[in-house]
Order: C-alpha cells, then structure tokens, then sequence
C-alpha cells in the first residue's frame, strides 16, 4: 500500500534550457521516487550522471545528451529506473575504465528503451542487475581496432534480462554476455562489428530467437554454456580470415535449429 500511495504522489519535472531546471543532473537531485522527469528537445552536455532512486527518464524529440568525452555518462544505481527516448553521444575512452553511454549497477526492474547511442566506448553496460529490459535501442560505434572499442550489449552477472529489437554496429562484440542465465535475446540485428555478432560465455538457460548476426569479424562465439535454445537466427557474410558463422566450444545440453547460414567463410 505504501508504494502505492508514493506512486500517485510522484510527479512530473521538465528540463530544459529556459525552465527553472537546466541539466539533467539538477533534475534528478530535485526530483522524489517515482518521479517522471521530462527532457525537453536540447543539448545537455553532461557526464557521470547518477541514478540513485527510481526515476523514470523521458527524452522529449530525442534530446542529445553529450559526455563531451569526459567519462561515462549514465550509470542507474537504483531499482525501478526506465531511460527512453535520449539520444546519448561523446562516450569517453580509457584503457582503465569500461566507460559506458549507461552502465546499469545492482539494479532490479530498469527499463531502457527507444535510446540512441553514438561515438561511445561501450554502449549499454548491465552489471549485476535482474528483471529488466533492453528494448529498441540503436548503438552505432565507430570502432577500428579491438584494443581501444567496448561492446555494444553487454550484461555480466545478471539473470531475467529482455534484450529485444536493438540495432548494434561498428563495436567491438555486438552483443556480449557472461556469467548471464535466463536472458532473452530477440529480434536484434548485430551487424559490422569488429569481433563477434554475439558473444557469450558461462551463461546458462539463455534464449537467441530470431536475431541476425551480418558482416561481423567471426560471426557469433558460444563457449562454456548449457541450456541454450538459438532458434531461427541469421549469420550471414561472417567473412575473413578467421570467422565462421557460429563457434561452439564447451557446450552442453543445447537446441539450435532452424537457423540461416549463408555466405560465412565456415
């Protein structure tokens, strides 16, 4: 019941350049739990910006939030926080730091949908976070050599993850899972990336359906996992010295079928 009353009373902030509350940074520390906070059409050059309680985060006509490559520049360090509708550019890059567009840390219920991301390091970073969902996201990277490029997906440690229709090119791994279970990936299109489409390792009971994984360095690699359904997927044009279209190492109890492989070298 408590939540519930703190629900209706959440209200609605608006950022932008002319109101009362600039930055997004203002907006966040003004604002109360389960608040909404509207970002108007602009350009917000912000970085390490902190969610610390749930807040959900609306980008109004795609306003631009530029790191300025200082750093990272979202990271959500609370439950029940949703980004949508930002377009985030300008990522910093460090040989020490995985610096992320939005890093997500220890956090249950996040929603992050309809972002774009370009000119970053790492795109969308989960780090220990469950029961959430990655949705409609376009990460365009311009990555050239793998040593100084992130990934554009990346999840480490979480369980009950959606990661459906993203768009992610020129990163180093498309998308990239480990020590992951029970994450759905749907209808994402992984193409143009350095290393892999797809990479995952020691994550169990994960779901690949229908996805396609085109012109990346060595299409998707699969390496110490079990439980793994890849249904109805596409690798295609994974063509170069090294790639193939699917590498399997170390895999146990697994159902692939129904999947295209068309023009990979193996």
């Amino acid at each position: 019941i408590l939540f519930g009353c703190k629900t209706l009373l959440a209200k609605t902030l608006t950022v932008c350049s002319n109101c009362s509350i600039k930055s997004i940074k203002e907006g966040i520390s003004l604002a109360s739990d389960f608040d909404t906070i509207i970002i108007k059409k602009g350009t917000y050059k912000e970085f390490n910006i902190l969610i610390d309680k749930p807040l959900t985060i609306l980008g109004e006509n795609y306003p631009i939030v530029d790191g300025e490559e200082q750093g990272e520049i979202f990271r959500v360090a609370s439950d029940n926080v949703t980004l949508d509708g930002l377009f985030i550019i300008n990522v910093g890059t460090s040989y020490t730091s995985d610096y992320a567009a939005i890093r997500v840390v220890r956090s249950e219920k996040f929603v992050i949908q309809n972002v774009v991301l370009e000119k970053l390091f790492f795109g969308i970073y989960l780090e220990k976070s469950n029961n959430g969902k990655v949705y409609h996201n376009k990460i365009i990277g311009d990555a050239v050599d793998e040593y100084n490029s992130g990934n554009g997906i990346q999840l480490w440690y979480c369980k009950n993850v959606e990661v459906e229709k993203n768009i992610v090119q020129h990163v180093r791994d498309g998308i990239y899972l480990e020590f992951s279970d029970n994450i759905t990936i749907k209808d994402n299109l992984s193409t143009d990336n350095l290393r892999y489409g797809l990479h995952f390792m020691f994550s169990n009971d994960d779901v690949y359906t229908n996805n396609t994984f085109e012109n990346n360095g060595a299409g998707v690699a699969v390496m110490f996992s079990k439980r793994i359904k890849m249904v109805g997927n596409t690798f295609r044009k994974n063509w170069g010295t090294a790639a193939f279209g699917m590498l399997l190492k170390e895999i146990n109890d697994a159902e692939i079928t129904g999947n295209t492989f068309e023009e990979n070298t193996i």
